[in-house]
This record gives C-alpha cells, structure tokens and sequence, in this order.
C-alpha cells in the first residue's frame, strides 16, 4: 500500500489555511472583502455561502491531513471537483462581466489546484 507523501499533506495544510483566510471574511464582511477585488456590487448571501463552502472544504482538509490514503483520495476527488467547475462558473461569470483582474486572480489560483490536486490523485491511484 503506497503512503501519502509529506508533500500532499502540506498541499492540504495549505489549502486550510487559505480556504479559512477567504472564507471568514466571505461570511463576516462580504461587501468589504469583495471591494478590493474591484466587485462594486456584491450578494451578501451568495457570497457567504461561498464562505461557508470554503469552510467546509478547508476544515474537512486539516481533518484530513493526517488521513489514509483512501481518505485522501476521497478528499482529492471532492477537491478536483470543487477546483474544476469554480474554473467554468469563474469563465462564465467573466464573460458575463466580473471584474478582470478578480477572475484572472482567482481563475489561477484554482487551476493551480487543480493541477496539483490532479497530480495527486494519479499519483495515489
């Protein structure tokens, strides 16, 4: 049985940590977080729900951290799903007029996972 390299474990640390960095002001100051992404109108309820998803996904990751391999492979499955329609919904929403410097940040930001969680999961299987 092939162990989970120290390097996943330290992806899904990183992952914690960045999801709970958006996602509590995403829910506590929604308008203020979004502002210096250039949004200049923002749905308060939307927005906290991205929150608490982000929540989710970043808690069940440190929860994980320390897991199997099948836990995590679980995880990535859930994660490359997460990553890949956030990268459809963020092309969607650009061509529909989200802010260009705000999608093109966040369009990397979850491609960059994407591939890195999609290195994993092959890696694991």
């Amino acid at each position: 049985m092939m162990h989970v390299p120290k390097s996943l474990r330290n992806w899904f640390l990183v992952h914690f940590v960045l999801d709970f960095a958006f996602g509590i002001p995403l829910i506590l100051v929604p308008e203020k977080l979004l502002s210096i992404f250039d949004f200049t109108s923002v749905e308060t309820f939307t927005a906290r729900l991205v929150g608490a998803a982000l929540i989710g996904i970043g808690g069940a990751s440190l929860w994980v951290h320390k897991g199997n391999k099948e836990q995590f492979l679980s995880m990535l499955e859930l994660k490359l799903l997460w990553s890949g329609t956030a990268l459809v919904a963020i092309l969607i929403s650009y061509s529909a007029g989200s802010p260009a410097l705000a999608s093109l940040l966040f369009f990397s930001i979850f491609l960059i996972f994407f591939f890195v969680w999609l290195y994993y999961y092959k890696k694991l299987k």
